[in-house]
């Protein structure tokens, strides 16, 4: 896992001094991940290397899938775990795994393949975001305007995500039992706001109450690819 890490910090580091030049639109990586999952601590590491850059997104996104097996996770959802679902049902096929990694909202990752993880960053955060994307805070509240430049060909969904950035948790039952692990980006709920034709500009204000940070994604219906990502932390 060491020599894994290193190689996606090399690869990652010649990506950011690159990218510093062009400013690209940040990269949205979503890990469906489990504490009580035994293959999933190195992929949780490599999600908290990622955490802090601008250039990325990272989402932890934690599954009730394993919870039976003797450790309920303390971070999982239903919700998250559909949404996995959905991703499957959308590439074709049957079954989702953990860790499992999904780039853009397009490319989908299973285990720990970190160079490919890079290359994937790197091939998307060099492409111009199809949406211009800006928020704002106004007390409780996010100010969100999109525009889609040209207009979009198909629907879209703007959806509003919170995170918490890092937590601590002792697994003491199942595969994990005996060790304690720390997660970064944790995701604490994932709500579609609306559906958007890509038309014209959109405004939305939308409750975003606490520190929590705050992550707007327009993303294609199905769930598809990302179209632009933005993020309040």
């Amino acid at each position: 896992m060491i020599r894994s890490l290193a190689a996606l910090a090399i690869a990652l580091a010649t990506f950011s001094a690159a990218a510093a030049q062009e400013t690209p639109a940040p990269v949205v990586v979503e890990l469906f991940t489990s504490q009580g999952c035994s293959s999933c601590p190195p992929a949780d590491a490599v999600l908290a290397e990622l955490a802090p850059r601008d250039d990325v997104i990272a989402l932890a996104l934690h599954v009730d899938y394993w919870d039976y097996i003797g450790w309920k996770d303390s971070f999982a959802a239903p919700a998250f775990t559909k949404r996995q679902k959905a991703y499957a049902r959308a590439a074709g096929s049957r079954t989702i795994y953990t860790p499992q990694m999904i780039v853009a909202g397009h490319d989908r990752l299973t285990g720990l393949k970190p160079m490919h993880l890079a290359d994937l960053i790197r091939a998307h955060g060099a492409q111009p975001a199809r949406v211009r994307l800006q928020l704002a805070r106004a007390g409780g509240m996010v100010e969100i305007t999109a525009e889609a430049r040209p207009a979009l060909p198909g629907p879209a969904v703007v959806q509003l995500v919170r995170y918490l950035p890092e937590r601590q948790v002792e697994i003491l039952r199942g595969e994990n039992a005996g060790r304690r692990l720390t997660y970064a980006n944790i995701v604490t709920s994932w709500t579609v706001l609306r559906d958007w034709d890509g038309q014209g500009v959109l405004k939305i204000a939308a409750p975003a109450p606490g520190d929590e940070p705050v992550v707007v994604i327009v993303q294609q219906a199905g769930p598809g690819a990302i179209l632009a990502a933005a993020r309040l932390r």
